[in-house]
């Protein structure tokens, strides 16, 4: 906006009671040199008083800030950020509780096997006592959870290689999404250094090495990485690094161009297999 008119400013030509225009103007407008803004919307019939400008002023950017941050909470990232704590939420959940029903179905069933797969097979079963009915209920609840964790696996695999194809790519969908969610986003991890996005995920053990009480962590979940994991010990500091610094440039290309680079990904196996061919040298 320019300021090119007695009346010139974020109000020119709003109805004070459009938020959603107020916005729009407080988000887009501009002006080269300062001026004093609550005279000149007096002037322009926009405000009563100064302190009438002041109040429309505080609403528009209040409306501008709630609109921001629902317009935050709704992009895909996000989604994915809520996808995978759900799913490790409903896992974990899932498990407690059948170690519940394996323990009470123990105690009521002649054979009772244990885990998610035994809830199932309780869970099918035709309770004739009260007891039996609690516990048939309960490893219901168990496949419920299971079943909706797995739902939840499913869009993440969908999802996630659109929102960031090149993370998704080198990491597998999960392990994109779950270090896009330990950072707040996909934005956020962009901007994040490597050495940071090595050790997301390993927070506990970072705050007891600075506080002296443990060595410094090597990596944090992208430890489950078939490129860490399945590298000898000795040499998986080295592989954490290189994936760590390859994922960072990953997340900044989908967040910044969202566009597919496979040599990225060649140039990743072609240093983890140097680093492994350190165990035939």
């Amino acid at each position: 906006m320019t300021d090119d008119s007695a009346d010139a400013g974020w109000f020119r030509g709003l109805d004070p009671g459009d938020l959603d225009a107020a916005r729009d103007a407080v988000d887009h407008g501009g002006t080269d040199t300062p001026a004093d803004w609550p005279s000149r919307a007096v002037t322009a019939g926009f405000a009563a008083d100064e302190d009438d400008y002041y109040d429309a002023l505080h609403d528009a950017t209040v409306n501008a800030t709630r609109e921001a941050v629902r317009e935050r909470e709704r992009a895909d990232d996000q989604q994915l950020k809520y996808g995978v704590r759900a799913m490790d939420d409903a896992e974990r959940t899932a498990n407690e509780l059948a170690e519940r029903v394996s323990e009470w179905a123990g105690a009521v069933f002649d054979d009772a096997p244990t885990g998610v797969d035994g809830a199932r097979d309780v869970a099918a079963r035709d309770p004739g006592t009260p007891a039996e009915r609690r516990a048939v209920s309960l490893a219901e609840r168990v496949v419920d959870l299971a079943d909706e964790a797995d739902d939840l696996r499913a869009y993440i695999e969908r999802t996630a290689p659109a929102v960031a194809p090149n993370l998704s790519r080198m990491a597998g969908a999960v392990l994109a999404a779950r270090l896009i969610a330990l950072a707040g986003g996909l934005g956020d991890l962009a901007k994040k250094p490597s050495g940071t996005v090595q050790v997301l995920g390993a927070e506990d053990a970072l705050f007891a090495h600075l506080s002296g009480r443990a060595p410094s962590p090597k990596h944090g979940v992208i430890y489950t990485h078939d490129y860490v994991r399945n590298t000898r010990p000795e040499d998986r500091g080295s592989a954490a690094r290189a994936l760590a610094g390859k994922l960072t440039i990953a997340a900044r290309i989908d967040h910044y161009a969202g566009d597919l680079r496979p040599s990225l990904h060649e140039e990743l196996d072609e240093r983890i297999a140097t680093i492994r061919a350190r165990a035939d040298s």
